[in-house]
């Protein structure tokens, strides 16, 4: 029997899981399995806000248009039309529920006061169109969910429980390592929880996947501890097809200081008009691109890594200055204390950025309603890889896209749990351990995280060649054969799964990457360095081989 039977496993506490497990736990029982506590997530350290057209001079065709423009020529036409035409049903679903988007305060557009929405602007973006909560727009979301999840009778919520591997139907158990075939049902998975190290059984008739992204794969990024990509790890690991890896967006703005640990400072504060410079001062992105400032995150990011292997400095420099001190305070309240902490007042001085592995285009391929090529396995949110963000995201595009795909995924669950209504859960394999130990060689682990995340940042970062890439396949294999070793032999602890989950996506984007022989979105190989819609339009597709 297992230890937790359930209609709906979900494996993730972001706004794409708790949405998604509030629509489906009127029609069934939902657990909800996450590593640490609950707002523990990307979503809550969104600070932009969400995509969606409610200005009057905006139309959904402009906000398509920018995000193709966006995506390089890789984005699904027909899943951008969805996802930008579901906005403003979503954002008005959250307002329903209690989520607080900043006002405007007259009434210059036309309309009573308090009644529009103070819409921002971010690069790529040719109108203003992001609806945001301050900068703190994750946070406000994802408390008001977890709120509500919290009080739902049907939802468990499992905090400080990891998960370690999918089950499916085929599965041939061995300390939980999964043989599958492309036909195979996803009956639940393996969790373990943190404080006991017991490893539990989870049955679920349905298992959706929002995990989040990978940003912890690379030595610098603005994602949280918990963003290991574990997701991504297991689906593969399971047999499940994943694509587009290689297109990896640095965020170009990350706050420099020892002190700070993966601090952002949003996109939104360009789109309020603040100016790069470098060290002496100098506007620079007026070299780079058209849009300036306003230019997407891929051309601003590399921007400023040329810049800073020109000079040799540790950063450049986000100035808003120029700005009234009250509107930088007003708008930007939690980025100006944070940077008070660390002795740096943005309404006098600029602030010192650097690029930082920010959010994972790629992912587990699902289509329009979040189901993966496995039976009964759906996936949302940053794991998931629907089509929308091609090569390169646009800016606040991914909490729209968690929403929409929350919504859909939902409504195909809710009609598959009618349908299997009255069946029985299958019985599965429990977890076994016989013949390993407790490690008393830790140094493994913490090793293996430093030299993963180090040699990522270094061959595979924000400028790519085939020799960096190929220096990096080959440490990654020698690696990943040591933490296999390392697996089998020793009783598996949290620190452990996240190490065996980095080093597999670090090599599912080593390969997408190698495979690549062009410079697009995201990806940019010095050996490669234009686009080549001819040979390479297309999307990078990895799917595991089994043998036996």
């Amino acid at each position: 029997m297992a230890d937790v039977t359930t209609d709906v496993l979900v494996i993730g506490s972001g706004v794409a899981g708790l949405m998604f497990a509030l629509k489906v736990a009127d029609h069934g029982t939902v657990a909800l399995v996450t590593k640490k506590k609950a707002v523990d997530s990307n979503t809550n350290l969104a600070q932009g806000g969400i995509a969606s057209v409610f200005g009057a001079s905006d139309s959904f065709d402009l906000h398509v248009q920018d995000t193709l423009a966006a995506g390089d020529g890789l984005c699904n036409v027909d899943v951008v039309e969805r996802v930008v035409n579901g906005g403003p049903a979503r954002i008005n679903e959250l307002i329903a529920m209690g989520v607080r988007f900043n006002r405007q305060t007259d009434s210059t557009a036309g309309q009573p006061e308090g009644t529009t929405f103070d819409l921002g602007r971010e690069g790529g973006h040719s109108r203003n169109r992001i609806v945001h909560a301050h900068d703190m727009t994750g946070r406000e979301v994802e408390q008001v969910l977890l709120d509500r999840v919290r009080q739902h009778p049907n939802i468990r919520l499992f905090e400080n429980h990891i998960a370690i591997d999918l089950i499916t139907r085929s599965t041939r158990i061995k300390r939980g390592m999964v043989t599958t075939t492309h036909e195979d049902f996803c009956v639940g998975a393996y969790v373990i929880e943190r404080s006991t190290q017991k490893v539990n059984t989870f049955a679920a008739a349905i298992t959706l996947l929002a995990t989040g992204g990978a940003g912890k794969v690379y030595l610098y990024t603005s994602n949280p501890d918990i963003a290991t990509g574990d997701g991504i790890a297991m689906a593969y690991r399971a047999g499940a097809t994943v694509a587009n890896l290689e297109f990896v967006q640095f965020h170009p703005t990350c706050l420099y200081n020892p002190k700070a640990k993966n601090f952002l400072i949003s996109e939104a504060v360009r789109g309020e008009g603040a100016i790069l410079i470098d060290q002496k001062g100098r506007p620079f992105m007026a070299d780079y691109a058209p849009q300036k400032d306003l230019a997407c995150r891929d051309v601003v990011a590399r921007a400023i890594d040329t810049e800073l292997k020109k000079s040799g400095a540790d950063s450049v420099f986000l100035d808003i200055t120029h700005k009234p001190a009250d509107l930088i305070r007003e708008r930007f309240p939690n980025i100006h204390a944070k940077c008070l902490e660390f002795g740096i007042d943005i309404t006098r001085d600029p602030i010192p950025v650097v690029p930082a592995a920010h959010y994972m285009c790629g992912g587990v391929v699902t289509d329009i309603h979040g189901r993966t090529d496995i039976n009964n396995l759906y996936a949302v949110g940053e794991t998931a890889c629907t089509g929308l963000h091609g090569a390169n995201r646009l800016a606040s595009n991914s909490l729209l896209e968690a929403l929409v795909y929350a919504e859909a995924a939902a409504q195909a669950v809710v009609e598959q749990l009618k349908a299997n209504a009255g069946q029985s859960p299958q019985p599965l394999p429990p977890w076994d351990d016989v013949g390993t130990s407790d490690s008393d060689e830790m140094i493994m682990v913490t090793h293996g995280w430093d030299e993963i995340r180090r040699l990522m940042w270094n061959y595979v970062g924000i400028v790519r060649s085939d020799k960096r890439l190929e220096r990096a396949r080959r440490r990654i294999e020698f690696i990943q054969n040591e933490i296999h070793d390392y697996y089998w032999h020793f009783t598996v602890v949290p620190d452990l799964i996240e190490l065996r989950n980095i080093a597999t996506v670090a090599d599912l984007i080593i390969q997408c990457a190698s495979h690549r022989k062009e410079s697009r979105g995201l990806h940019y190989n010095l050996q490669h360095p234009r686009r080549d819609d001819r040979r390479w339009q297309k999307d990078t597709i990895l799917r595991r081989k089994f043998v036996g």
